[in-house]
């Protein structure tokens, strides 16, 4: 992958960033995966319009934390796994490559649930067939794969154009209270005086960074072929930058998108207790009163998990190369990957139905805050060394307010994790 997207070393401004536009949109998948779809339908439906500036606020923090992964992968050619793996002895790269690999797994987890879930809505697959069948998906890798990697991001790219066009015209029949939305992007006291409010709130931004990301990011952005000079390597951090941003804020828009979604429908109806994804697809024709919105919801959540599967094979693929510097065939990567999430999830299908389902979803996002820690922390620490990142040091301000945002984001986490282990949640 390595600096295969040739870059116009020269022209205008806009001709170099449509170079640079692709990665930011496999990463911004991340943040738009089923576990995001849960919270902000239990958020939207419980408390209205309120948690907009949740989310707004946690698309902020994530911006931060990408653009030091741009700025390590190119200011110092290394992605997030290389440089745990240069610093680092075996005692300590090996645990966090292991731990890496787990959260790879938990997000496949998450992946294949929703992905199942998508079919049994449209084609009305049983859970547990459509479990199976997800393993199929490495054959889309592969076929993608083949053509070269501005495939990859022209398909994904297209799954998030179908995505916000389902949600778009799924907001349009619900007929949202727009000044209500507006004003939800306000902060609002209630979210400290009212205890759910703020536990859907941690929730939000607990499930901010997911640790996959961290890896991906700083790999992909390497396939850029920027140049050797520092001039150049300046400038592709910024453009890189740029697609990040323009990224995660089209993240931001589908995921408040669900929440307006459901704020307009459920809440408003008077359903606050809606978040799993099966429920919220059954009461979507009754409230607006056609079948067309719940099917646009199945194909919505179809697409974000096939462009899921993507995401995690490259991620897996670059924290596998980068910790062990192995290389394994792409196809068998994934597979193996892929298989560790079936089991779990046929077996719960199996013995307990479809309402497990979510359970193991909330499961899937307690294993990834756990190991965001590990993968947080070594990239600060990383961007702010003058001997790693020479004259591509994060700028003071820039070190802090990543180091305040990770510590937010950990001590939300640990929350999170702890209310679930003690059945708080």
């Amino acid at each position: 992958m390595f600096a295969t997207v040739r870059t116009a070393q020269g022209g205008s401004f806009w001709r170099k960033l449509l170079a640079f536009l692709g990665p930011g949109y496999l990463v911004a998948v991340g943040y738009m995966d089923p576990g995001n779809w849960a919270t902000s339908l239990a958020g939207g439906s419980k408390f209205g319009y309120s948690l907009l500036f949740v989310a707004l606020l946690s698309n902020l923090m994530a911006i931060v934390l990408q653009s030091l992964c741009t700025r390590l992968g190119v200011g110092a050619g290394r992605d997030l796994a290389q440089a745990c793996r240069d610093s680092y002895p075996r005692w300590v790269s090996w645990p966090l490559w292991l731990s890496a690999e787990i959260a790879i797994t938990a997000t496949d987890l998450a992946e294949v649930i929703g992905t199942a879930i998508g079919l049994n809505l449209l084609f009305h697959i049983p859970l547990e067939i459509g479990v199976i069948i997800t393993a199929a998906d490495v054959f889309l890798i592969l076929a993608l794969q083949a053509f070269g990697f501005r495939w990859i991001e022209a398909f994904v790219v297209t799954m998030l154009g179908v995505i916000a066009a389902c949600f778009a015209v799924q907001i349009a029949m619900a007929d949202p209270n727009w000044g209500a939305v507006i004003k939800g992007f306000v902060p609002t006291t209630e979210l400290l005086a009212n205890p759910g409010m703020l536990y859907l709130a941690l929730g939000i931004l607990g499930a901010t960074v997911m640790p996959h990301n961290l890896y991906l990011h700083s790999g992909l952005v390497q396939t850029r072929g920027y140049g050797d000079s520092i001039e150049e390597k300046r400038e592709a951090i910024t453009l890189a930058n740029i697609d990040s941003a323009i990224a995660l804020w089209l993240a931001l828009i589908i995921n408040a998108s669900i929440l307006i979604l459901a704020a307009a429908t459920y809440h408003r109806a008077g359903k606050f207790d809606v978040a799993e994804l099966d429920q919220a697809h059954a009461f979507l024709a009754p409230l607006l009163g056609s079948t067309l919105a719940p099917t646009l919801f199945a194909i919505a959540l179809l697409c974000c998990g096939l462009n899921s599967t993507i995401t995690a094979t490259l991620s897996g693929q670059i924290v596998m190369e980068g910790f062990l510097n192995l290389r394994i065939a792409p196809w068998l990567r994934r597979l193996v990957t892929r298989m560790i999430a079936i089991v779990p999830a046929v077996v719960v299908t199996l013995w307990a139905g479809g309402k497990a389902t979510g359970q193991l979803l909330i499961l899937s996002q307690v294993v990834l805050s756990l190991q965001l820690p590990f993968a947080v922390v070594p990239l600060v620490m990383f961007t702010a060394s003058r001997s790693k990142m020479g004259p591509f040091i994060a700028p003071r301000w820039l070190t802090l307010l990543a180091g305040l945002t990770a510590a937010v984001i950990i001590a939300l986490n640990a929350k999170l994790v702890w209310d679930y282990v003690m059945g708080n949640s």
